[in-house]
């Protein structure tokens, strides 16, 4: 899933460079959406994981 929000990244800041503002705008918010749902996941497992130990 960080794949994905580094690549959705990518492609906003060529879409801004490019001069493409709507796509650019829309790239870096699924970006961040799909960053901060790979956070709680990755908390979440982090959690879980030590409480097997």
């Amino acid at each position: 899933m960080l794949h994905y929000a580094v690549v959705f990244f990518v492609v906003a800041l060529i879409a801004a460079v490019l001069g493409f503002g709507g796509i650019a705008g829309a790239a870096a918010g699924i970006a961040k959406i799909l960053f901060f749902v790979f956070l709680v996941l990755f908390v979440i497992s982090l959690i879980t994981g030590r409480r097997r130990v």
